[in-house]
């Protein structure tokens, strides 16, 4: 599915994820697609934090707690 974003066209499973943790500054965004890809395996999300290296409880709330919104936030020019 095509989208939208600005003036972009963006593919429907383009997310908007934090770059860096909020709380801590800890550099994220590049763990993103290997998160969804073995969580999408089966992989329970707790080994698949540890396996990423995700110790602070901030990091992985993050991760735990994100909402796929880019189909809502597309409608909004």
């Amino acid at each position: 599915m095509q989208l939208e974003l600005r003036g972009k066209q963006v593919r429907g499973e383009n997310m908007i994820v934090p770059v860096r943790c909020f709380s801590c500054g800890k550099p994220l965004g590049h763990l993103w697609e290997t998160y969804q890809k073995l969580i999408k395996e089966g992989k329970d999300p707790k080994d698949v934090l540890d396996e990423l290296g995700l110790k602070r409880y901030c990091c992985r709330g993050l991760f735990l707690g994100h909402v796929e919104n880019i189909k809502s936030i597309a409608k909004y020019k």
